[in-house]
């Protein structure tokens, strides 16, 4: 029986095995689709999706060497390159020789990607079009299309760049005989060859800005006829601009007015455009050469001080004047009369009025005293500036300046300037401090002192009459002390002038209660016998 069973399974293998092959064999079969399907590694990338049930259009049955001819068959673009050895199939050696599938593999899925494609390491020199210049930095996307296939990307200058094109067409569609890919504005036309060679300046402007409408015929090579329109000078000075021009650059002149005038251009003068002194004809105007003559509208004296005004004035800055007031007149200029501006004093005509030397004859307007201080202003101020370091000794009055009144303002004390009727009691300037409501006087002195408000000395058993002891000792002095005074202290120094409330007797001991009681306490009593 064993012996059956061995030969009856290997009948069935047999026939399955005689099935299949001819199943294979007839690729018109109707069971060959699903069952190559039931071999096949996964599913094929979504372009060649609609060939998974006819595995025959890439593989021949038991043959893998025709398998190249079978994609070059679909493919028929690529084996035209390979054929004429061209773009990156027929180029480059590698994919020469190499089947298809060791780049280009499938049954990887529907989203694979079989080209393989690395974008950091494509040489592009295998290509039909190899990058130079600033070609090198562009972007593949710059020129590759994401709805296009690598190989239909144009290979023509205009194809990319008609946009830029600034001939609008008009000189054909070669741009590479004058532009290179080393810069658009690097062209490989020499005009140094025509009648008009490009210097300096000139080689930097576009071609559009002398040959409007791709006009490249009859242009006119003068200066005037490109830069008339820049002629600050409003054709007043000639139409022959490279007499003072040059191509180099158009406000760097050549003209030397030193030279060729009578009237060297020294200090700010060099830098003065013509046309500030030129401003009629340039060949038939006669320019006078004194100051007054074009500073007239700039003198801020109105003529009060004479038309030589090289006499303070020099050509280096119109501010800087060579006038020394301290050498040439009999009163020098000294702290803050050094910055005082001419006419400050000078109000009239210089050469005819005569200025008087003393502070208050100039500052009588500016005297906050209104005159009760004198005309010397000197004795208390300074040139230096009218509040600078006031020299006033204020110890020569009746109110020596002492501890922090020594450094404080005069405006603190001294409301009026006039500095007349001020008071000199403490209390007239503290009384907003006076805590005490003045119920301690108002002779501040008796306890503060100059140096600091809070620095107070008292010494209530030598100042006075009525010694502290006992319980007194520690009393706050508003305790005894409750009506205000305008002066000194009035306070009563007997016993029931405080302590009237406190007598349980009514009085009938009298009001001198020290007679049985004492400071330390009130129920401490001591009779006198």
């Amino acid at each position: 029986m064993p012996h059956r069973h061995f030969f009856v399974r290997r009948a069935l293998v047999a026939a399955l095995a005689l099935f299949i092959m001819a199943v294979l064999t007839f690729p018109h079969s109707a069971l060959a689709g699903p069952l190559e399907r039931l071999v096949m590694p996964g599913e094929l990338i979504s372009g060649h999706a609609k060939y998974e049930d006819t595995c025959t259009n890439c593989h021949k049955r038991f043959s893998k060497g025709v398998q190249n001819n079978l994609c070059l068959d679909c493919h028929k673009d690529v084996a035209s390159d390979v054929g004429k050895k061209r773009g990156f199939h027929g180029r480059s050696p590698q994919v020469a020789n190499q089947e298809c599938q060791v780049c280009h593999t499938d049954h990887v899925g529907r989203s694979a990607d079989v080209v393989g494609l690395n974008r950091e390491t494509f040489d592009h020199n295998q290509t039909d079009y190899r990058l130079k210049g600033r070609h090198q930095r562009v972007r593949c996307d710059g020129c590759h299309k994401p709805d296009k296939k690598f190989r239909d990307a144009p290979a023509t200058c205009l194809a990319c760049h008609k946009e830029d094109d600034a001939h609008d067409g008009r000189l054909g569609e070669k741009c590479e005989d004058c532009h290179s890919t080393a810069g658009w504005k690097k062209t490989a036309f020499d005009h140094d060859k025509t009648d008009f060679p490009l210097r300096d300046s000139h080689m930097d402007v576009a071609c559009a800005m002398c040959h409007p409408g791709e006009k490249y015929k009859g242009v006119p090579d003068t200066c005037v006829a490109c830069h008339k329109i820049n002629d600050v000078h409003r054709g007043a000075n000639g139409d022959k601009c490279e007499d003072c021009h040059t191509p180099d650059k158009w406000d760097r002149v050549r003209f030397d007015h030193d030279k060729d005038t009578d009237f060297p251009l020294k200090g700010s003068h060099k830098e003065v455009t013509c046309k500030a002194c030129h401003t009629g004809d340039l060949y038939k105007d006669e320019l006078k050469t004194d100051c007054h003559s074009c500073h007239k509208n700039d003198d801020e004296h109105k003529g009060r001080y004479g038309e030589k005004c090289d006499s303070c004035h020099t050509p280096r800055a119109w501010d800087r004047v060579i006038f020394d007031h301290d050498k040439d007149t009999d009163f020098r200029l000294k702290g803050a009369h050094e910055k005082a501006r001419c006419r400050s004093c000078h109000k009239g005509v210089l050469y005819k009025e005569e200025l008087k030397t003393d502070c208050y004859a100039c500052h009588k307007g500016d005297d906050v005293h209104d005159g009760r201080q004198g005309e010397n202003c000197a004795q208390c101020h300074r040139e230096t500036g009218w509040r600078d370091q006031v020299r006033f000794d204020h110890d020569l009055t009746p109110f020596p300046l002492i501890g922090q009144h020594a450094v404080t303002p005069c405006e603190e004390c001294h409301l009026d300037r006039r500095y007349v009727k001020t008071e000199g009691e403490c209390y007239a300037c503290h009384k907003k401090q006076d805590e005490h409501k003045r119920r301690l006087g108002s002779l501040c002195g008796t306890c503060h002192n100059p140096n600091g408000w809070p620095l107070w000395s008292f010494d209530h058993n030598r100042q006075t009459e009525f010694k502290l002891d006992g319980k007194h000792e520690g009393l706050d002095c508003l305790a005894c002390h409750k009506t205000p005074s305008k002066k000194g202290v009035k306070q009563p120094n007997t016993c029931g002038a405080c302590h009237l409330q406190d007598d349980v007797h009514s009085e009938q001991f009298g009001r001198d209660c020290g007679r049985c009681h004492t400071t330390e306490s009130f129920s401490d009593i001591t009779i006198e016998r």
